[in-house]
């Protein structure tokens, strides 16, 4: 079982973050915030297969579902205002 933290921590490792937020309390099941300028100029498929890459074999052993919102740090200024 992993948590939030620990998926972060391993996004962050790979890919750089300008803001992340990891959520999920049982284990197996998250939802993440993701604003990193390596999504910029990226569609949705481009920018997932780029957290799918950092999370690796752990997407498909530990970690059952991780829902994604994923921003340009562009996109991200605009949504708060």
């Amino acid at each position: 079982m992993v948590s939030a933290d620990y998926i972060q921590n391993v996004i962050t490792s790979t890919l750089a973050c300008e803001h992340i937020q990891v959520l999920g309390d049982d284990g197996t099941h998250f939802e993440a915030v993701i604003v990193s300028p390596e999504f910029s100029g990226r569609n949705r498929v481009q920018r997932h297969q780029l957290v799918y890459n950092a999370l690796g074999d752990r997407m498909r052993a530990e970690i059952h579902a991780l829902s994604m919102k994923t921003l340009s740090p562009e996109e991200w200024a605009q949504q708060q205002g």
